[in-house]
């Protein structure tokens, strides 16, 4: 399961972005991940909770803004007549190839976390 060495670098990528404003406890953190990325968002959840399981950061959220690709025809545009995971080589209304674009996202959105968890453990 690569998604535990991904959600591994997703936590320390955003500890850092915490650190670098002041510090702080983890609430939520937004990606996005295309359909191509080969990522299942499922997996993901559960690699984060065992991931922030027993850190300060337990019970912080990972939410997964979910990105499908578009297959587009140069002549007809945009084909959405397909089903998710499945792809079609060729224009259903015309023949011409489809290009696919897209989808292949895999980025930390944001960063929500709690400045007065931090200053509540200061002296």
């Amino acid at each position: 399961m690569h998604e535990a060495g991904l959600v591994s670098e997703i936590y320390r990528i955003s500890r850092q972005a915490v650190e670098t404003h002041g510090g702080g406890r983890l609430e939520a953190v937004r990606l996005a991940v295309g359909e191509l990325s080969a990522v299942e968002p499922e997996l993901l959840r559960f690699a984060w909770e065992a991931i922030t399981q027993g850190t300060p950061d337990e019970g912080a959220r990972l939410e997964v803004d979910w990105r499908r690709a578009r297959q587009t025809c140069a002549s007809c545009g945009d084909v959405a007549e397909r089903a998710p995971g499945s792809w079609l080589r060729l224009c259903p209304h015309c023949g011409g190839l489809l290009e696919v674009s897209g989808g292949d996202e895999l980025d930390v959105l944001q960063v929500a976390f709690n400045e007065a968890a931090a200053s509540a453990g200061a002296p």
